[in-house]
């Protein structure tokens, strides 16, 4: 899988790290959401036991295994210009828009 990154995204990635180590997980999150779930980049300290590494560069990606069918083998994740959140999309589909980053690390 490979994630293309804007300059406006990496700008709002990095801005989102912060000053902490971290790394980002593209993840359905289906706890009390009613639905098949919600799309959101969480941020992670690192890998779960069921994560994989999807992308390194320019920051570490992970998506969990059982989840990496779900996605496309070439994506893009795009920061929307005059609003904080995401759209996740490919040659094929858009997976999201209003994707959010969710900051989980300890």
């Amino acid at each position: 899988m490979k994630l293309l990154l804007n300059t406006l995204t990496i700008e709002r990635l990095k801005d989102g790290l912060g000053d902490k180590p971290g790394c980002f997980k593209l993840f359905y999150d289906t706890e009390d959401c009613g639905c098949n779930g919600v799309l959101v980049i969480l941020i992670v300290d690192g890998p779960n036991n069921t994560d994989i590494e999807i992308q390194r560069d320019p920051f570490v990606f992970l998506c969990d295994l059982q989840q990496e069918s779900l996605f496309d083998d070439v994506m893009r994740i795009e920061a929307e210009e005059n609003y904080p959140s995401f759209k996740l999309s490919s040659d094929s589909s858009v997976f999201s828009t209003n994707i959010r980053l969710k900051d989980i690390r300890l």
